[in-house]
């Protein structure tokens, strides 16, 4: 119901940039549509906002020139394969596709009327083309009647994220015949595709705050937990808020209060991770200093491309729950660790890689204005994607001697003969030697003479003038240099052109300071960098000359790039082949840095010797280790022991080991087994909630409800002492209700607490299970006390320790007289509760 089918097509331009008015410091900038799907055929229309004119390739965002959507033809399936998502198409999964656009999150509401006047054309001038008309679709403008059974029923509204938040996509849709909102947010990459009509839509109405807004007011009591996932997802929220707009213009008709139920769903063939738990755990970042890469994905990091490192962190997100892909991946990892030769060549391949999904999006954007900038950019990704290809055939001489599947498979997408087309097709306009280059004034060079000679004589007339201009500059420079016996030599930055430089001791300059011809003179240490009028002047004439070459050469460039438009979706197939390949590299290199084993995939959570992935990164020495084991006869764990013995570690611990096992990665353990966990639930933090409201009890509770709404039969749960944000007794009341409720669920779920009246719930269920961790108690001869020592080790049964708490504060900077004072309130309490 969310997605189309899956058709290929390339993607759009980005639509108009948000003046700095609309932009807010929290919100994104958005890409936006919204798309309707009948449920009686594979069909389906949509809604856009107006997006500048993009290349021949992007039908697919503007398959309708007029605002009022047209009946769609039916979704046809993809032709040809391509590796995409989180799993690629050789792992034979089903991406998440969806589509482009750009919207406010800071706009005001406003009432639009109700005949003409719609919130897909008010305010928007329309371009050529573009008819303004109000997007009845079936229903009737003024009428809130029953859905036609030939109209479409269901309407999706997709909004895609730009510039570091490049390829998350938030989702909303609701059923016009049932009074349900679903909601999702995933990461995707470019390779997913649509076959849908789009209609403009305004971006004021994508507003996640508004969105937010309405879910508040609109949804059932009962699902109301739900809130505590998407309060953070801004660009489902952005999506919603938009969809709900346009289903009040259509319907002439808005939702009563508290009627709607709204769910959350993930991408599928993924398994669940809420944003609370993602935190918790430190999948992305450090909750102590975000800058420090402390975290799964610092741990698991040593990709060489964007693409890669953007493709890891939307695994570790949304891991895979299909045994098959990923052991189609662990099999890849194996290969790699077991031929050197493979991994050092490919590793020493892919790191040469720019950022191919970047360099595609740029260029298949036609600019609206042939400015200086525009000319630069092109030509530099056109020399950019030459590199690319040129890179082609060394990664199919890696993935020669290859045997894994998967990897077989990377190699046979190399073998797409329109690589070498592209290639042939770019070599005879541009020059052999035109390559990628560091430096700013390299790469200038190369963009100037990346152009065949003999192509246009006025180019090449216009280079040799600049050639001379750069000679009389390196001249000036060395004849100033010897009038004044001073070591100058000729430097160049973008924003300041070529100017001087001079590495020398102050004492040196003739009566201690630079000739007065010297200006703009700064100086670091004894580097001095100066300029003159002069050179100033040249510069200004060279800055004339490469405006005409950029000018001249981007003519050129934006002819050839017009002929390779029709073969550039093998480039999207390669992008995507490098970034797993990138992602697979990363995890075999993170395996040789550590003992990691292979996971197996079973109905049981068994793991031989499992130790903390992140603290051993931290630790000096190794982690201690532990076994775990889970069945379906034995699915709760009851963990007890003293504060700081290591519960909150441990329950991460297996939460972590989890998802580096199903994104395809071995684990840190002596031998692990794994039951596909479908949703990953925590209860860790005891923070409160200002932007909520919520005290640390109200989070707490808030977060469980949420758990118990949406944890099945194939869920991790891991909860981290509840009930701690009141009284003893409710605390207690609430962990056994809790407890028996997730008694009821097949789920594996450990439960850390210090309430050991919950551990005689073992009695009742024969599926509960006792464990501790050990302390030893030592005696301190300094101080004539006794201390305890943390084993961190796990033990089966409950905890003997008696008033750990009381142990834990007299070893801390507590008075002597509080503690021994707190001691006999102790006492006195226990007694008078025997």
């Amino acid at each position: 119901m969310l997605r189309p089918e899956v058709s290929s097509t390339s993607p759009s331009a980005p639509a108009a940039s948000l003046s700095s008015g609309e932009s807010r410091s929290r919100g994104p900038r958005y890409n936006f549509e919204l798309q309707e799907t009948p449920q009686s055929r594979p069909s389906a229309q949509a809604l856009t906002a107006p997006t500048p004119p993009s290349t021949s390739g992007a039908a697919g965002d503007r398959s309708s020139s007029s605002s009022l959507p047209r009946r769609p033809p039916p979704c046809r399936p993809a032709q040809g394969s391509y590796f995409g998502n989180n799993r690629s198409y050789t792992e034979n999964a089903v991406a998440s596709n969806l589509t482009f656009g750009t919207s406010s999150s800071s706009a005001r509401d406003t009432n639009y009327p109700q005949i003409v006047k719609t919130p897909l054309s008010a305010g928007n001038p329309q371009r050529a083309g573009y008819k303004s008309r109000t997007p009845q679709m079936g229903y009737s403008a003024t009428s809130s009647s029953a859905v036609s059974i030939h109209s479409p029923s269901v309407i999706v509204a997709v909004v895609e994220g730009r510039g570091l938040a490049r390829g998350e996509i938030g989702m909303a849709s609701i059923d016009l015949k049932s009074p349900q909102v679903i909601l999702s947010q995933f990461a995707d990459n470019t390779t997913y595709a649509k076959n849908v009509n789009f209609t403009t839509i305004q971006r004021k109405y994508f507003n996640e705050t508004k969105g937010l807004g309405y879910l508040e007011q609109l949804c059932i009591a009962e699902f109301s937990t739900v809130l505590m996932e998407v309060q953070s997802k801004y660009y489902c929220l952005a999506a919603v808020a938009a969809l709900l707009k346009y289903v009040e213009f259509i319907q002439n008709s808005v939702y009563a209060p508290k009627s709607l139920k709204v769910c959350f769903q993930g991408s599928e063939q993924t398994a669940m991770i809420d944003s609370s738990s993602a935190q918790n755990l430190e999948l992305l970042i450090n909750n102590h200093d975000c800058r420090n890469n402390h975290t799964l994905f610092g741990v698991l990091n040593y990709t060489k491309t964007a693409g890669g490192s953007r493709r890891l962190r939307s695994n570790i997100l949304e891991p895979l729950v299909d045994t098959e892909t990923i052991n189609m991946r662990l099999d890849c990892v194996q290969e790699l660790l077991q031929d050197e030769e493979l991994f050092f060549g490919l590793q020493s391949v892919i790191s040469r890689f720019l950022d191919t999904e970047q360099l595609l999006s740029v260029l298949v954007q036609i600019p609206k204005q042939d400015t200086v900038n525009a000319a630069e950019s092109k030509i530099t990704n056109l020399i950019y994607l030459k590199h690319t290809l040129e890179l082609v055939d060394s990664l199919k001489i890696a993935l020669k001697n290859c045997n894994t599947p998967l990897l077989r498979a990377y190699y046979g997408s190399l073998e797409d003969k329109r690589f070498g087309i592209i290639l042939e097709k770019i070599k005879t306009v541009i020059n052999d030697d035109a390559r990628y280059m560091k430096g700013c004034l390299n790469m200038r060079t190369q963009k100037c003479y990346a152009v065949r000679s003999n192509i246009n004589e006025f180019l090449d007339i216009a280079r040799r003038t600049y050639t001379e201009i750069v000679d009389d500059i390196a001249g000036m420079i060395s004849q100033l240099g010897e009038k004044y016996n001073l070591p100058l030599r000729t430097s160049f930055s973008s924003a300041r052109g070529f100017f001087i430089q001079m590495t020398t001791d102050c004492t040196a300059l003739p009566s201690d300071q630079l000739p007065s011809e010297f200006i703009k003179i700064s100086k670091v240490k004894n580097s001095y960098s100066f300029t003159s009028t002069d050179l100033i002047k040249m510069n200004e004439r060279c800055q004339e000359s490469l405006r005409e070459i950029y000018h001249m050469t981007y003519m050129i460039v934006c002819k050839l790039l017009s002929e390779i438009y029709e073969h550039i979706h093998c480039l999207y197939k390669l992008s995507d082949t490098v970034s797993m390949l990138d992602m697979l590299l990363s995890f075999a290199h993170a395996c040789t840095l550590s003992d990691y084993v292979r996971p197996e995939f079973t109905d049981t959570l068994a793991i031989k010797q499992g130790w903390h992935p992140i603290l051993e990164k931290i630790s000096v020495e190794k982690p201690v280790a532990n076994n775990t084991y889970i069945t379906e006869g034995s699915n709760f764990l009851i963990i007890t022991g003293p504060n700081m013995s290591g519960k909150s570690t441990y329950l991460k611990q297996i939460a972590l080991c989890q998802i580096m096992a199903q994104i395809g990665s071995y684990v840190p353990a002596e031998y692990s087994s794994f039951r596909i966990a479908k949703q990953i639930f925590t209860r860790i933090s005891t923070d409160d909630d200002i932007e909520t409201n919520s005290s640390t009890f109200m989070k707490e509770m808030k977060e469980i409800a949420y758990i118990l709404h949406n944890a099945n039969d194939k869920s991790l749960i891991l909860i981290d002492e509840l009930g701690r944000g009141t009284n003893t007794e409710e605390g207690i009341g609430i962990c056994y209700a809790v407890c028996e409720y997730l008694l009821s669920l097949k789920a594996f779920t450990l439960f850390a607490t210090h309430f050991m009246e919950l551990c005689h719930i073992d009695v009742l269920y024969p599926n509960v299970e006792n464990m501790h961790f050990e302390v030893q108690h030592v005696k301190n001869t300094s101080r004539n006390k006794e201390a305890i020592l943390y084993t961190y080790k796990l033990s089966k049964g409950l905890t003997e320790e008696k008033n750990y708490g009381l142990k834990a504060a007299e070893v801390s900077s507590l008075p002597p007289s509080i503690v021994l004072d707190a001691k006999e309130i102790t006492t006195q309490i226990t007694r008078q509760i025997l």
